[in-house]
């Protein structure tokens, strides 16, 4: 059996810039499928940046993007690979249905009891101890709501509340561009609806209400981003899949 590498902290994260002002930040020493994608904008009197990921080596540390001015924290839901930096930002959001977990992110209520284990790395990073990992409180100064604004100055996202993943779940929506943050509601990947607290109905009402969005392109929690007609595609996908398995859309009041 081989041994992992053993990482250190500089180079455990990675940079790569996009258009319109987007910037990906990510773990690349994670597997793809625990790997979370954080997303920083530029706006014009702040910036914000959308999830924080593992947590185990400081982003505020090594990462100089998110230090270099105003920031916005937000979170797309709160699952452990999502929010483990979130309390190294002075200026965290989260919606009000999980601000409760942000606040104490118990391993059992983030998905870390099931998932943060030596199994999520291709390679090892230093000081790491699956027992010990625990994810810091960080209480939101802001609870967002469904059609909420982060205002950036020059830059305006619309807050999209997306149950189903998770009960408190958000994407960001950029009206002027096209631009959708999507969290882990929707990616170019396995769509996961069976951890803590998901519900496969809120999942499809979900989906089924964000389906004719005019997006330009989907920037996910996971994986690579993509454009409209494979957005649609992953939602009718996901949609008739749970049809097929005799599922039913949880009707909105």
């Amino acid at each position: 059996m081989s041994t992992l590498a053993v990482i250190d902290a500089p180079d455990w994260y990675e940079t790569i810039r996009m258009a319109d002002g987007i910037t990906l930040i990510h773990e690349p020493w994670i597997k793809p499928f625990f790997r979370c994608n954080m997303w920083h904008v530029r706006g014009r009197d702040r910036d914000l940046l959308f999830d924080t990921g593992l947590g185990h080596f400081s982003l505020r540390t090594h990462v100089s993007l998110v230090s270099e001015r105003k920031l916005t924290c937000v979170a797309s839901h709160t699952h452990f690979d999502h929010i483990g930096c979130h309390h190294e930002f002075s200026d965290r959001s989260v919606h009000s249905a999980e601000a409760a977990i942000l606040a104490d992110p118990r391993n059992e209520w983030t998905a870390a009891g099931t998932y943060a284990t030596e199994e999520m790395f291709d390679g090892m990073p230093r000081g790491w101890d699956t027992a010990r990992y625990r994810i810091q409180p960080a209480p939101a100064d802001r609870m967002l709501a469904h059609g909420d604004i982060i205002d950036l100055g020059d830059r305006a996202f619309e807050v999209v509340h997306t149950p189903g993943h998770s009960p408190g779940g958000i994407a960001l929506y950029e009206k002027k561009t096209g631009i959708l943050l999507s969290g882990d509601i929707i990616y170019d990947g396995p769509l996961i609806d069976d951890v803590y607290h998901s519900d496969i109905p809120d999942y499809m009402a979900t989906l089924l209400a964000m389906r004719d969005l005019d997006v330009s392109v989907v920037h996910g929690g996971h994986f690579s981003s993509f454009g409209k007609v494979r957005y649609r595609q992953l939602i009718d996908e996901y949609l008739e899949q749970k049809r097929q398995a005799g599922c039913h859309l949880r009707q909105r009041p």
